[in-house]
């Protein structure tokens, strides 16, 4: 699984021209499930997520999580994030968990952190997504477990 978060002061998906999840202050988070993923790596990654300090302390350093700022979180699924990009010029995706697969484990992980934070919006698993957003700072991380 890789996972891609961007500190936002705002972010937004559409879908086919209408908004789908909109975020103010928070965490926009791109992710990528690949053949090996299952439940229990996504809840490691949902604890880690959520505790990942990115967002500024009173002292200007990066000491507070989402959780600790209220803040939103807009979850977006982005099979490319697991592509082999080792060799060659165009990406390979045959690494990728399969799409019905993905989209249960999506499904899981949207709703494991609906349970664990207050405002959770998503896009749409497998849609042409249009993808808007305000990076604050910029801030940037891709995540692992």
């Amino acid at each position: 699984m890789k996972v891609v978060i961007q500190r936002v002061s705002n972010a937004k998906v559409e879908v086919s021209g209408k908004i789908c999840g909109k975020i103010s202050k928070g965490l926009l988070v791109f992710v990528g499930f690949d053949k090996h993923d299952d439940k229990l790596s996504a809840d490691k990654m949902i604890s880690k997520l959520l505790s990942y300090r990115v967002f500024s302390d009173n002292e200007d350093k990066m000491n507070l999580s989402i959780k600790d700022v209220q803040g939103d979180l807009l979850i977006v699924s982005q099979f490319t994030l697991v592509a082999e990009t080792e060799t060659g010029t165009r990406p390979g995706f045959s690494t990728a968990k399969p799409p019905n697969e993905a989209k249960n484990l999506y499904d899981y992980f949207i709703s494991q952190i609906n349970n664990s934070h207050d405002h959770v919006e998503s896009g749409k698993f497998g849609a042409d997504m249009k993808v808007s957003l305000t990076n604050d700072g910029p801030v940037t991380f891709i995540l692992s477990c």
